[in-house]
């Protein structure tokens, strides 16, 4: 299954358990030798398998004992910096964003203080 954001936080968390489950399997461990190289208890395995929520810190261990570390890489690359944007701000990174811009109104009428 293919994840996206129409997929529900259960949807997800299944497949991601799934991929886990297939992942482990494919290296012809069990869940105690999964477990015990990724330093989490079996019981977080079997959580994460399950299709239930665990630590981040608990699912980025397992993934340096399954050899993925470059699929954690691809959810948030550097690589969504435009080229433009990085020489506008002369290589410095964006420390904050700039929220959604009002427009003001425009109206032919001279500002006055409300007198009339």
């Amino acid at each position: 299954m293919k994840l996206t954001k129409q997929n529900t936080d259960q949807a997800i968390l299944t497949e991601i358990g799934d991929r886990a489950t297939r992942a482990r399997l494919n290296r012809n461990l069990s869940q105690a030798q999964l477990a015990s190289k990724a330093g989490v208890s079996k019981r977080t395995l079997e959580r994460l398998e399950k299709g239930e929520s665990v630590q981040l810190t608990n699912f980025i261990r397992l993934l340096r004992a399954l050899d993925r570390m470059d699929a954690f890489d691809q959810i948030l690359n550097e690589g969504d910096v435009r080229p433009m944007d990085l020489l506008r701000r002369q290589g410095k990174p964006r420390r904050r964003a700039s929220g959604e811009r009002r427009e003001t109104p425009k109206t032919d009428a001279p500002w006055t203080w409300g007198e009339d």
